[in-house]
């Protein structure tokens, strides 16, 4: 009688390269990240705008300021960390984002400092949207074995694209009926929603505890400043930090770019947001499409190596066309590119690196190295671009200047996909 079931369950099984009694926690971390990436991604078409009505001679401020805020921020998530147990710790970031939804709803409602409410809002979601995802990645590094997340990790990201896919159709049919402070309630709503799915997680993950060589619930313990000392004595988690600069300054300087161009062909702020929104339905649309057809199946053929090393290899083909031709059509297609690799190919392989150290670098390391390395990497790269401006640099001079840096990032992604196969306890497993 259960035999169709079973059978249906099966294929379903052999389709996402799972085992039936993962398929439930699956689902859920599928489910999780689908609401975390629609409620931010509801807000991301705003805060593109706020970026725009802001200033771009102030975006260096902008991001220097979010910048500060994230040094802030990560000794403060060392320190809860350290004293919560790991549902608790969930249970406080989601709290407070939703207070702080709410508050903006009130805020932007009722007209007080409109421009510095739009100039922190950009500051606030600029080091919420890293907090959020590495935090979720951290949980889920946390839950999963080695084996289990080289598996896994690229159909959970395809949920994160699903969210990203419909967040932008839900910003785009809101502001058509409601002003844009409801986004805020909105987007408050799908972290709500992850909240249960955080709960569903945590019960399997108890269950599954004689995966893990110390109890995965219970607070981490030791120094507020643990995530800086254990990210700056590894060599391995140092690797993680080159990689990820590399991708950051790449990435400011193409959304510099592309923002003031944007600002050159449209002067109205709705077509500008419609720009952004149609740009991440886009990317949403490939990077499902690659993370539910191709990811596992290339990390599963290639290992690490190949997916680690598809953003150096398409941006030295991009900057190379920036140089010759710097048009918005090539910034926006380069862009896009390069988005689609970077969340269905490399964010799925960098978060498999996670799944080989210990449980405090896993929450405090990667929390620095996600945030910190992330945002002062945008904000070295604004001031640095602006500067060489200054001093006569154009674009093309800057795109060629960038290209021998896509070698040392080639070479980090060779290295890494190496070492994590020393370091997994069972590293024949990934590619049986």
């Amino acid at each position: 009688m259960d035999d169709p079931r079973h059978a249906r369950l099966q294929r379903w099984a052999d389709f996402l390269g799972a085992r039936q009694e993962e398929l439930v926690p699956l689902a859920w971390a599928f489910a999780y990240f689908f609401c975390l990436l629609c409620g931010y991604s509801i807000l991301r078409p705003v805060r593109d705008e706020m970026a725009i009505e802001g200033g771009l001679k102030h975006l260096p401020w902008m991001m220097t300021a979010t910048f500060l805020t994230m040094l802030g921020a990560t000794p403060l998530f060392g320190w809860l960390s350290a004293r919560c147990s790991r549902y608790r710790l969930l249970l406080t970031v989601y709290g407070f984002i939703i207070t702080n939804l709410l508050a903006y709803y009130v805020l932007m409602t009722s007209h007080v400092y409109p421009e510095w409410v739009a100039r922190s809002f950009f500051v606030w979601l600029s080091v919420i949207n890293l907090l959020i995802v590495s935090v979720f990645w951290s949980f889920m590094a946390d839950l999963f074995t080695t084996e289990q997340g080289t598996r896994l990790f690229g159909v959970i990201a395809a949920g994160g694209s699903s969210g990203a896919l419909v967040g932008p159709l839900i910003t785009t049919g809101l502001t058509f009926v409601f002003p844009v402070p409801v986004l805020m309630l909105a987007s408050a709503g799908f972290l709500l929603l992850c909240l249960g799915c955080i709960y569903r997680l945590e019960q399997w993950g108890r269950e599954q505890s004689a995966h893990h060589q110390s109890r995965p619930g219970e607070p981490l313990h030791g120094s507020f400043l643990a995530g800086i000392r254990l990210t700056l004595s590894s060599p391995y988690l140092m690797k993680i930090c080159g990689y990820l600069a590399c991708l950051t300054m790449t990435a400011t300087f193409l959304y510099l770019e592309q923002t003031r161009l944007v600002s050159e062909y449209l002067d109205q702020p709705e077509a500008r947001t419609r720009l952004f929104s149609s740009l991440d339905f886009t990317t949403g649309l490939l990077t499902w499409l690659t993370q539910v057809f191709l990811t596992q199946r290339v990390i599963r053929r290639f290992g690490l190596v190949a997916p680690l090393l598809f953003l150096p290899v398409i941006s030295v083909i991009g900057f190379l066309g920036i140089a010759v031709w710097p048009t918005l059509a090539l910034y926006v297609v380069f862009s896009v590119l390069r988005r689609v690799g970077e969340y269905a190919l490399s964010k799925p392989a960098r978060e498999v690196l996670f799944t080989v150290v210990s449980r405090e670098e896993k929450y405090k390391a990667k929390n620095f190295i996600d945030t910190a390395i992330s945002r002062g990497g945008d904000a070295s790269t604004g001031w640095l671009v602006t500067g060489v401006k200054a001093l006569g640099a154009t674009t093309t001079h800057i795109a060629l200047a960038l290209v021998p840096m896509m070698v040392v990032w080639a070479w980090l992604a060779t290295m890494l996909a190496r070492e994590e196969g020393h370091r997994s306890p069972s590293p024949s497993q990934k590619t049986s």
